[in-house]
């Protein structure tokens, strides 16, 4: 019997990399050159989790998907336009600055405080899905903190696949280190999971499913909280291009910790 679903992504939006982005230090500390200039897409890594979160939420009849996500309502709006076509959900936007310095901490209360208040949310049927890593607020923690705050411990990070099971528990794959994977069991929600790439590819856009979402994300924009994102004393001496260099070596049959080691050294040379 299919299992009914509640699945939020945490998706937030970057500036597009195809752009040039240069980094620079304001008033309020360090930015992007000219950021809200600049085109915007759901950030890669929590889009491959809000394609999984729909292809999960079709085959499971009676299911539900939101999207939790957060920056200005202009550049959200930008986003949602292209997104919106692209599979079904709930928008959950929350108004707050973009930038790729923000503090986690910050960043989870406030998604939090927005999950908290979703209308008709089930924390008993509630998967947690976003990026394992993310393309600006990537401090890698921020999934983590958020299903702390939720009270769910069940976490599996740089999730591959998930495979349901009848009685609503879940085998994952989670990625370790050599190219391999973890395989990872739970007896069922709630759970976070955050994810690598997935194994789906980016859906196709459907304008009819862009006019059906599109009735209910802007009344979502509209009523946007807003969030301020406390830097927590969060401090940046600099911000900066990393500079170009070209030194190459061939090396045969060398070791990992030796590796690691002139690594260091180079890093802290810098």
């Amino acid at each position: 019997m299919p299992n009914q679903l509640h699945i939020v992504v945490c998706a937030g939006i970057a500036p597009d990399p195809l752009q040039t982005l240069e980094p620079v230090m304001a008033l309020k500390g360090p930015g992007l050159k000219n950021e809200m200039m600049l085109p915007a897409v759901l950030d890669p890594w929590a889009a491959s989790a809000l394609y999984e979160a729909a292809n999960l939420v079709a085959k499971n009849p009676g299911s539900r998907l939101w999207l939790a996500s957060l920056g200005p309502k202009a550049k959200l709006q930008q986003v949602m336009m292209t997104i919106a076509q692209k599979v079904s959900f709930e928008l959950v936007a929350i108004d707050a600055p973009l930038g790729g310095f923000a503090d986690a901490h910050a960043t989870a209360a406030a998604l939090t405080e927005a999950i908290d208040a979703i209308s008709g949310l089930d924390k008993a049927k509630l998967l947690l899905f976003g990026g394992w890593e993310s393309a600006t607020r990537g401090a890698g923690a921020t999934m983590q903190l958020v299903g702390e705050r939720l009270g769910i411990t069940d976490q599996f990070m740089g999730v591959d696949q998930i495979e349901m099971r009848d009685d609503g528990s879940f085998e994952v794959l989670e990625r370790v280190e050599g190219g391999k994977h973890q395989v990872s069991e739970c007896v069922g929600a709630p759970a976070v999971l955050g994810w690598a790439t997935g194994n789906l590819p980016e859906p196709r856009n459907n304008p009819q499913i862009g006019m059906t979402n599109m009735r209910t994300v802007m009344p979502a924009l509209q009523k946007a909280k807003p969030a301020a994102l406390a830097d927590n004393g969060l401090q940046y001496v600099s911000a900066s291009l990393p500079s170009q260099q070209r030194q190459t070596r061939v090396v045969k049959d060398m070791a990992a910790d030796a590796i690691a080691q002139e690594l260091v050294a180079w890093i802290g040379a810098e």
